[in-house]
């Protein structure tokens, strides 16, 4: 659609969106007054209409006609959000920055938003002393203090084998404890979590106290020793996120085991492998998952995975609605065996930094998913990334519909209860009224989200009539976003920033990101995350200059506080830096993302470089895709499984390229065909999965060494209207 400069609109264009004769009016005269006093084109008439014009309750076509007419003719990564310097200075790093800004950066220190790139590239040359201060400013109590925050490797064995150094050498800590911990940013009186279970959204919100939460906690963790499991033992949570899961995670970390986790929607068969993986010892686990009217197993899928001991927590009610194996506990007579202990502190098991805190998973191309262990540094990646750039901070509320089977549900747990603020959990579907009802109710101040999510809510306009004016920021991650979708999610909380945020489980969180003291542009990120730095490579396989603009395979800078440094199940070295070029001798980190830095400085990720792709925010390999379609109809000789990205950007959508064994004859029916691949693949692997289309190709490309060249598939097919061929 063509688009008016905002000095051509006239009141008939503003009716024609829906509006009244005189509202309309009213419109256009301050519209007229920002354009006459700002112009026409300028990101502070846009920054004006946005806060002074525009309204949720405005029809969305109104806010387009706003957003587009403004940057008509402005170019790439027009700025949808501007900071205001007097709010840019009550940010804890606006905070930070007057009180250290000279000192860190000299003369190059003028205020908070100019300064910010600076301060950026200051934690990247100088990480003693901006993780040093960045951990004092967060209040982490180590019971052993850090020789230093960086041992570089020196030989060039140690640097092969650990190229990203040793954080926190010597430090012993427990990050559960210092989730519990009376400080600066809390008392025992401040309630740590809100949440609330589907179907009871009339209800008032629930609330647990940090007092609540360390005596359920503690609990917990007396009832875990008591298991008599090995100290270090892991143990695996597959559930849905909801109070009783937070409170299980935390009790495994603070009486020094490790959490295994596991997505509540997985199949018997994935559930089974990260178990043998991880060797989890026993398993938290819900007998059902209430969405709405229907109840699906949960408890059946554990067992049928062969799972170890199972603890299972009853969805409604006080007793479990199925029969347990032999060697299983109910949660009732689980707390029973330490009733006396109730009230009792449980000392934690303090742990050197290095010690696993965490396993979790995330696909790699050879069909098992690897294995990825955070250590007791990764929690505070985590929480130092919310505290810079999404700014959460005591008497925040941060929402973020997730799983603790994926890395944010943990991100979750550690971002808002190491900042000293509130994380709200709905327990049901996120695609509901009842969360919009919920994030309004209670007071949600970050909400974070995947595109997919606020794709559904546009298009089924269930949070229309909740006030989300609580809201200070959005955050959005797991895919690729789209430009129109986030211009309609800002509209819903009157123009509060979206902070893009990328990153990886072996990260422990995001390497770019956007920020509170930057312009934030639609789906782009603003900034490399605190600590990090990013490279661009070029056709020769070489870093392009640093400021340049350009598009290539995104690797990193290999020495990133927090990131893993080991897999359980394959090479570390080989998977992230075998064969990578070198910076300044330095050997750069694979990450396997397609990224562009465009010309204004912003950032744009275009998905995978590698065979694994992105479904529905959830990483998986593509031969695990294939191994199930290659079986589902006999006609099929092979499959390919891409994800391919929509040409107006989002979310990529899961293409399979099949060949037949014999294409001479009538080829199938191919939509019943992505029909079966749908039920086989939600299945077998993930039922949060959806097969968008189905080709049929003679034969799939591939390389001398017989290897199916991918990306080759994904380019064709990313270049073509594929409703028109398919």
């Amino acid at each position: 659609m063509v688009y008016k400069s905002l000095d051509s609109v006239t009141v008939k264009d503003i009716e024609a969106s829906g509006i009244s004769s005189q509202l309309a009016e009213e419109i256009h005269r301050k519209v007229t007054e920002i354009v006459d006093g700002y112009g026409a084109a300028t990101p502070e008439s846009w920054n004006r209409i946005s806060k002074h014009v525009l309204t949720p309750n405005l029809p969305f076509s109104l806010h387009q006609m706003m957003y587009y007419g403004c940057y008509k003719d402005f170019g790439p990564d027009p700025p949808a959000w501007m900071p205001d310097p007097e709010s840019a200075l009550l940010t804890y790093v606006g905070l930070l920055l007057e009180k250290h800004g000279k000192e860190f950066l000299g003369s190059k220190y003028k205020d908070p938003i100019s300064s910010f790139s600076h301060l950026q590239e200051f934690s990247v040359s100088n990480p003693e002393v901006y993780w040093k201060t960045v951990l004092d400013e967060m209040c982490v109590n180590f019971s052993v203090p850090p020789d230093c925050i960086l041992h570089e490797s020196t030989s060039e064995e140690s640097r092969i084998l650990n190229p990203g150094g040793k954080w926190l050498p010597g430090a012993f800590v427990n990050p559960a404890k210092n989730c519990l911990i009376v400080n600066s940013k809390r008392g025992l009186d401040d309630i740590v979590i809100r949440w609330r279970d589907e179907g009871d959204d009339d209800l008032p919100v629930k609330s647990m106290t940090l007092k609540e939460l360390q005596l359920e906690v503690w609990l917990v963790a007396h009832a875990l020793n008591a298991l008599g499991l090995e100290r270090g033992s892991a143990i695996a949570i597959d559930m849905p996120m909801n109070v009783y899961s937070v409170i299980i995670y935390l009790a495994i970390v603070l009486a020094g085991y490790i959490v295994v986790s596991i997505a509540d929607s997985f199949a018997p068969l994935e559930i089974s492998t990260r178990l043998k993986i991880s060797e989890a010892k026993a398993i938290f686990t819900q007998d059902l998952i209430i969405r709405g009217e229907k109840s699906i197993p949960l408890y059946s899928r554990v067992v049928e995975a062969e799972a170890p001991m199972a603890i299972v927590i009853p969805a409604r009610g006080f007793s479990c609605s199925a029969k347990l194996r032999d060697g299983d506990i109910s949660w009732s007579d689980f707390l029973e065996r330490v009733r006396e202990l109730k009230g009792d502190v449980f000392e934690a098991v303090e742990q050197p930094v290095e010690a696993f805190t965490n396993v979790l998973f995330s696909s790699g191309t050879t069909g098992e998913p690897k294995a990825i262990p955070w250590t007791h540094v990764t929690p505070l990646k985590a929480a130092a990334d919310a505290w810079c750039h999404m700014d959460i901070h005591s008497g925040d509320i941060v929402a973020w519909p997730t799983n603790l089977g994926w890395m944010m549900g943990p991100w979750l747990v550690y971002a808002s209860l190491l900042n000293g603020a509130s994380m709200a959990l709905y327990n049901g579907s996120p695609l509901s009224s009842g969360l919009a009802k919920f994030v309004q109710d209670a007071k949600v101040t970050m909400l974070g989200v995947i595109p997919s999510i606020v794709r559904a809510w546009k298009s089924t306009n269930c949070v229309a009539g909740y006030d989300w004016s609580s809201i200070r920021c959005f955050s959005s991650t797991g895919e690729a976003s789209n430009v129109d979708e986030y211009l309609w999610l800002m509209g819903r909380a009157c123009y509060k920033p979206i902070i893009e945020y990328c990153g990886g489980t072996e990260i422990g969180g995001g390497f770019v990101s956007g920020s509170f003291l930057q312009p934030q542009s639609l789906a782009a990120f603003s900034t490399p995350a605190m600590g990090c730095r990013l490279f661009i490579l070029g056709d020769d396989g070489h870093p392009i200059p640093q400021d340049a603009p350009g598009m290539g395979e995104l690797a990193l800078g290999p020495l990133m506080f927090g990131s893993s440094s080991t897999l359980l199940n394959a090479s570390h070295y080989d998977v992230y830096f075998k064969e990578m070029p070198s910076w300044n001798g330095l050997i750069l980190r694979r990450h396997g993302d397609v990224f562009e830095r465009t010309s204004r400085g912003y950032y744009h990720a275009h998905g995978r470089a590698d065979d694994t792709m992105n479904i529905g925010g959830i990483k998986v390999s593509s031969v695990e895709i294939e191994r199930i379609c290659n079986a589902v109809d006999s006609s099929v000789l092979e499959t390919a499984a891409i994800g391919v990205p929509p040409a107006d950007g989002g979310p990529e959508r899961l293409v399979i390229a099949v060949v037949f064994k014999d294409p001479d004859n009538a080829t199938p029916d191919l939509n019943q065909l992505r029909k079966s691949f749908n039920s086989a693949v939600q299945k077998n692997l993930n039922p949060l999965f959806r097969v968008s289309h189905v080709v049929a190709l003679s034969a799939l490309p591939r390389t001398a060494s017989n290897k199916v060249m991918r990306r080759v598939l994904r380019k064709q097919l990313a270049q073509v209207d594929q409703n028109s061929k398919l």
